[in-house]
């Protein structure tokens, strides 16, 4: 396994049990200085004593770059604005974060001189594809460690007893043992119980960004989100940037019970995988984001880009986000958000998003032509010729049938 001519890495490092390990097995197996890079996405506490933890367990420096608002602009929104959620329900939110933080490792692999990249994602998961196909899209000659696919530890309990042998200090147990990844947008929960799609989650246990429907307030809060082409600029008519807007519906999204979902996905590498993701900011911002988008976009595109959608979330899931089709749907998307300016008020009640209000300078809503009152604009008898030609099709088939059953 030793290669002696490794003598530098580059270690995405997050402080989890995983990566947390790799430095000492790293330390072990290849004799190599560790260089531990650990991307701030907006998960908060996680990065605190960080760095004394990696120093301690073997690491010669400690990155921690703040990528948050990076990571809004440049990877949150573009997906919100195209509408990308995977299978229905999976609001991408470890998906998009891993491109801009092997970006980031890229170019500090780079300046550092490093022989190699490592990455402590399982030969199970989507993360490794993700992270990879990032790197050889900035360093395609880049050599990369996966330790997942080469050691001898085989589950998080294996990794659990490396750690006590190893005195890495590990901030769970075998009991609370899930899988996480955590960012500003989102939090999965993965694991232990779970497994099993029959298990009903206990969410008082396991909830971290908000609390279950059951436990919400009996009472409803109101919330109104302005955009800018397609972009959510201000909650409440207060301007803010995105990482404050996205903290703020978080609060007020988990508060009342919104954006947990519970689901058995497809992975990327074949198999089903049963998780829990808290998104509550996301999931008010799909919903009023898809709501203004029913003023603003003429049905066409509106329907073509719903289709343009489940691409582009396939694209994000399976890490292909530095690749031309990606950019080339970003750039149809941003076309048909030029129009996708206004207000959208909503009522947060129990897990539910109602719908409030909404209203834009870029309508297509005429109500003088949808009224069901008296109006001057609209002759329907138009319809009868419209009627006509477009049942024509069906019309001339139904006559030749006819004739061809008359004997």
């Amino acid at each position: 396994m030793k290669d002696t001519q490794i003598k530098k890495v580059v270690l995405a490092y997050s402080g989890g049990l995983d990566t947390s390990i790799i430095i000492p097995w790293l330390k072990e197996n290849y004799g190599c200085e560790v260089i531990a890079v650990a991307a701030d996405v907006g998960q908060g506490g996680e990065l605190d004593g960080l760095h004394e933890k990696a120093i301690k367990t073997g690491a010669s420096k400690l990155y921690i770059e703040d990528l948050t608002k990076e990571f809004v602009e440049d990877y949150i929104f573009p997906t919100i604005k195209a509408g990308a959620v995977y299978e229905n329900k999976y609001l991408l939110g470890t998906s998009f974060a891993r491109p801009i933080i092997a970006k980031r490792i890229v170019e500090i692999a780079k300046a550092e001189g490093a022989d190699a990249i490592v990455h402590g994602c399982t030969g199970k998961g989507n993360d490794q594809v993700r992270f990879e196909l990032a790197i050889k899209a900035f360093a395609p000659n880049m050599k990369i460690i996966a330790p997942w696919r080469v050691w001898e530890l085989k589950s998080r309990d294996e990794e659990i007893d490396y750690a006590i042998a190893k005195n890495v200090p590990i901030a769970l147990t075998r009991e609370t043992n899930y899988s996480k990844d955590k960012n500003l947008w989102h939090l999965s929960h993965e694991g232990l119980d779970l497994e099993d799609p029959m298990n009903e989650p206990d969410y008082d246990k396991i909830l971290e960004m908000g609390v279950s429907p059951e436990r919400a307030p009996d009472e409803d809060t109101y919330v109104t989100i302005s955009f800018e082409k397609g972009i959510p600029v201000a909650l409440d008519g207060v301007k803010m940037g995105g990482v404050e807007l996205i903290q703020k519906l978080n609060e007020l999204g988990g508060k009342n019970g919104i954006g947990i979902a519970d689901l058995v996905e497809n992975r990327l590498v074949g198999m089903k995988s049963r998780g829990v993701y808290e998104t509550p900011g996301g999931t008010i911002l799909y919903h009023a984001h898809e709501v203004l988008e029913t003023l603003c976009l003429d049905r066409d595109t509106m329907h073509y880009k719903q289709q343009v959608a489940l691409k582009f979330a396939d694209l994000v899931y399976y890490g292909q986000w530095y690749t031309p089709l990606r950019e080339a749907l970003s750039a149809f998307v941003d076309s048909t958000q030029e129009t996708v300016t206004g207000d959208v008020k909503l009522k947060l009640y129990k897990g539910n998003i109602i719908n409030a209000g909404v209203c834009s300078p870029y309508t297509l809503y005429d109500e003088e032509v949808a009224t069901f009152g008296e109006d001057d604009v609209y002759d329907q008898m138009d319809s009868q010729g419209f009627i006509n030609l477009f049942g024509l099709p069906i019309k001339v088939k139904a006559m030749l049938d006819e004739k061809r059953n008359v004997k």
